[in-house]
């Protein structure tokens, strides 16, 4: 049975000068880009898809629906400010309070649903990868329209936003240089820029994308490998090498496509910041949830944490859970690798044993859906997806809490154990704090502002009261019964078929928090359908489903291609004896 698009309701639209309904779109296909500009994978469809949005541009309007999962991203000027940042080139509709999310029944970051012309629902996807899907799709259907004349190709309702020069745009990260100059990972401008010691602009290096982290190499190793800066190219998929004295900027790793599952060590996935640490240079993979390591000397790379799933779990390194991992500082004094998961508003960190093998343990934060605004002791204190760090020298790690806008502190009270420690507030009224930088003589730190497009100087002694909040991530529950089939549709694309000759094509992860909520189910397996039995005496939760699933041309052969597709969901669940015993995700496919 076709299903009619709901109507586009929200707050207001940005990228356009009129609002817009599904009826003035009639006559072309929509697609509806359900994202919020904390998720590293809506990052990346924004990415994939526009080759689509170019090849398909008189025939196809995007419509970006930013439905926030974090109280900062429902601030309308963040979100204008989102939209430059990460070039968005199409109408977004406000959508603060999930109104259009709801409506279309989108249950995770991101979700595409496609609309044909005449408003139709033709096919859902969840999670990234779809591109090609949905373009072999259009492929198909456009043809189809057009014959039957209800396709009425037409302009673009775009319009560009106004935007003023700055000498820096959206800068993410800094280092202090030996000569006291400090090198800026200038995302907004895909520059290095190096800035004298009183801030004026000496030089910019150009050829990266979206570059969001820097480290120094110590001295003899930066004369044996010939470049003395290493940069985090985000987009790019890469690190960079820099010679300063030169400007040269070279590939040290990564072929600048990103790794997508069943790829090598030879491909990167957003790496968000890089750190000289036990010889090695660590990078915070944020695009797959894991810490890698480079040795400048041979070249090698490796993963070093994590297990690509997305949460807070810590132990040992193989086994531990990251998300989106964005900063990282090196703590000399304790030999530690501290880290700032943002999307569990968590600050963490890493210990390694003499033959290399270590732990994950976690200082503040709790998991994916509980942020807040909170000083006191560790286990109570909340921060707002953290984007920056910095070990001071009384030991203590100033945290960067970026959609708090705010400068927290976190001293250590019972060395080695989690969620203890004490934590403060430093500085409040900054704008998307996402760098750190301790001033030459330890007194102060140097904010990377990330909206406001500066650097600032805060002094370190004071301590500010704050208005503390607490807030968990709304969705709307599911109900459910207490033994639930659940299936993961998804439907090879166009010219596309599952293909099983290299083993299973697809893996389906199931988990609960809390652990006690699902009596059965739990675990890894290939089939995309499993049977859950939840615990009545619990009674609700959020179920942690995670699936990925590879199709193939479907006439094979040499240099056929393949491709992974890819989602989490964290579905609220609330058990309600005699309703729903089925629970259906849509990774992807076809209404």
């Amino acid at each position: 049975m076709k299903v009619r698009a709901p109507e586009l309701t929200g707050r207001g639209w940005l990228n356009t000068d009129r609002d817009l309904t599904i009826g003035d779109l009639r006559g072309r296909f929509v697609l509806l880009d359900f994202w919020t500009f904390c998720c590293i994978n809506c990052l990346h469809v924004l990415d994939e898809l526009r080759p689509v949005e170019e090849k398909w541009a008189e025939e196809l309007v995007v419509v970006g629906v930013h439905s926030p999962k974090f109280v900062h991203e429902a601030d309308p000027e963040a979100l204008v400010a989102a939209v430059e940042r990460y070039s968005v080139h199409h109408p977004v509709l406000d959508d603060p309070e999930l109104t259009t999310w709801s409506a279309y029944t989108a249950r995770a970051w991101p979700t595409l649903v496609l609309v044909d012309p005449e408003g139709y629902v033709v096919a859902q996807y969840a999670g990234e990868g779809h591109a090609p899907a949905v373009d072999a799709l259009l492929g198909e259907l456009v043809a189809q329209h057009r014959e039957r004349g209800t396709l009425q190709p037409g302009d673009s309702p775009y319009v560009a936003p106004e935007v003023a020069p700055s000498d820096l745009r959206f800068p993410a990260a800094g280092v202090r240089l030996p000569d006291g100059r400090v090198a800026v990972a200038d995302a907004g401008h895909d520059e290095v820029v190096l800035l004298s010691a009183d801030g004026e602009v000496e030089q910019r290096l150009g050829g990266f994308s979206e570059p969001n982290g820097l480290c120094l190499l110590p001295a003899d190793v930066a004369e044996e490998v010939g470049y003395d800066l290493v940069v985090a190219d985000t987009v790019g998929h890469r690190l960079a090498g820099v010679m300063l004295s030169t400007g040269q900027v070279r590939t040290l790793a990564g072929d600048g496509r990103q790794w997508m599952a069943g790829d090598g060590t030879d491909r990167l996935s957003s790496p968000w910041d890089v750190a000289w640490w036990r010889d090695r240079i660590w990078i915070a993979m944020a695009g797959i949830h894991q810490l890698w390591t480079y040795d400048p000397r041979t070249g090698a790379v490796e993963v070093a944490a994590g297990t690509t799933n997305e949460g807070l779990l810590d132990g040992p390194l193989d086994e531990a859970w990251f998300a989106q991992t964005s900063r990282l500082a090196v703590d000399e004094a304790r030999d530690r690798l501290w880290l700032a998961d943002s999307e569990t508003s968590s600050l963490r960190w890493v210990e390694l044993d003499a033959d290399g093998t270590g732990r994950v343990t976690t200082a503040i934060g709790t998991g994916l859906f509980d942020f807040g605004f909170r000083d006191g002791p560790a286990d109570q204190a909340l921060l707002q997806h953290p984007l920056g760090l910095a070990v001071l020298p009384d030991g203590s790690v100033a945290v960067a809490d970026t959609y708090n806008g705010a400068v927290r502190r976190w001293v250590e009270t019972e060395p080695g154990a989690a969620q203890s420690g004490e934590v403060t507030t430093v500085a409040t009224g900054l704008s998307e704090p996402s760098g750190l930088l301790l001033s030459v003589d330890g007194d102060a730190l140097d904010v990377v502002e990330s909206t406001a497009h500066r650097i600032t100087r805060i002094p370190l002694g004071g301590v500010v009261e704050v208005d503390a909040f607490a807030h968990r991530t709304q969705r709307p529950v599911t109900e459910v019964s207490a033994e639930v089939e659940l299936v993961v549709d998804f439907t090879p694309p166009p010219g596309q078929k599952v293909d099983d000759r290299f083993g299973p094509p697809s893996q389906l992860l199931v988990s609960a928090t809390p652990e006690a909520l699902l009596r059965e189910g739990a675990g890894r397996g290939t089939d995309l359908v499993r049977r859950l039995v939840l615990d009545p005496a619990v009674g609700e939760g959020v179920l942690h489903v995670a699936a990925r699933a590879a199709s193939c041309d479907a006439d094979g052969g040499e240099g056929a291609a393949c491709h992974m597709v890819k989602q989490d969901w964290g579905v609220p669940v609330r058990v309600v004896p005699g309703t729903e015993n089925d629970l259906r995700l849509p990774l992807g496919g076809t209404a």
